[in-house]
């Protein structure tokens, strides 16, 4: 399986190709949906669009969590106003290692809606730009909008009513602390979903921003000691950063995690639910 990330070489040589792909600027802030954009409309890689966390990524906050999953069918209208259709690479990208929210785009289009050729840049804006790469602060032209709809694929992902701790083989993309229920600076109740193992998605990055090569991915995540089954999940704080972990996931040539998509903003919904605290 070819990996998916590009590095800013391989991007560089695609964009002035015969085939250039479509480029899209993932970068957030979880505390300004504005963001995003001002930080695109500011400066990004030539002839790149925005896709924005909230609200092309995310449906409004409230039932399902934080960062729940659009409908289906705006999520539809979100690829055809982009432009994007299955035959046209497509290349994401942010200034978080993937974190904040290419991951989330990668899986949206890659494994959700089943685009075949979606490549997170590695290393994103600071890595394109330590390799020469020029920015632009033109908004790229409006793309022609595509007719593509395609059949989203709802079985790579799972609601908190599909699973039961001790069963599920659960990977915690949250930093440690609020994994133990040492702080929780977001969501209401500290912890985790008992029997869940944590690896921060930071985890999968090196120190220069980019991903770890694959074979050192693949023994870490083996070393989580939780089996690569049907069941495997990967969940976070709203959804967004595990997309990251299920990526690692890709890039080690594991079978991938299905993502619980309200995560544990949806999970501390529920006061029935049991949660976990310490290691």
């Amino acid at each position: 399986m070819p990996s998916p990330l590009i590095d800013s070489a391989s991007l560089a040589a695609a964009l002035a190709s015969s085939r250039p792909p479509l480029v899209l600027d993932c970068r957030a802030r979880l505390d300004d949906p504005a963001a995003g954009r001002a930080l695109w409309r500011a400066s990004h890689l030539p002839a790149s669009q925005h896709l924005a966390l909230e609200p092309d990524l995310s449906a409004a906050a409230g039932e399902g969590g934080r960062h729940p999953l659009p409908a289906p069918d705006a999520f539809r209208a979100v690829i055809r106003r982009l432009g994007i259709t299955p035959d046209r690479p497509v290349v994401v990208y942010d200034d978080s290692g993937g974190q904040l929210a290419a991951a989330r785009a990668w899986w949206m289009l890659a494994c959700w809606a089943g685009h075949a050729e979606v490549h997170v840049l590695d290393g994103g804006l600071p890595a394109w730009q330590a390799s020469g790469g020029a920015l632009e602060a033109t908004e790229a032209a409006t793309p022609a909008p595509s007719d593509w709809r395609p059949s989203l694929d709802d079985g790579a992902w799972v609601a908190g009513a599909d699973i039961t701790p001790g069963r599920s083989a659960l990977v915690d993309a949250r930093a440690a602390p609020r994994f133990r229920g040492e702080v929780e600076p977001i969501d209401p109740v500290a912890g985790h979903i008992p029997g869940a193992r944590c690896r921060p998605s930071a985890e999968n990055l090196a120190a220069d921003g980019r991903f770890k090569p694959a074979t050192q991915l693949a023994a870490e995540l083996a070393d989580l000691e939780v089996e690569a089954a049907h069941d495997l999940i990967a969940y976070c704080g709203s959804g967004v950063t595990a997309c990251h972990n299920i990526l690692a996931y890709a890039i080690a040539g594991l079978p991938l995690p299905r993502l619980y998509a309200g995560s544990w903003s949806d999970w501390t919904r529920d006061p029935d639910r049991p949660i976990a605290t310490g290691e």
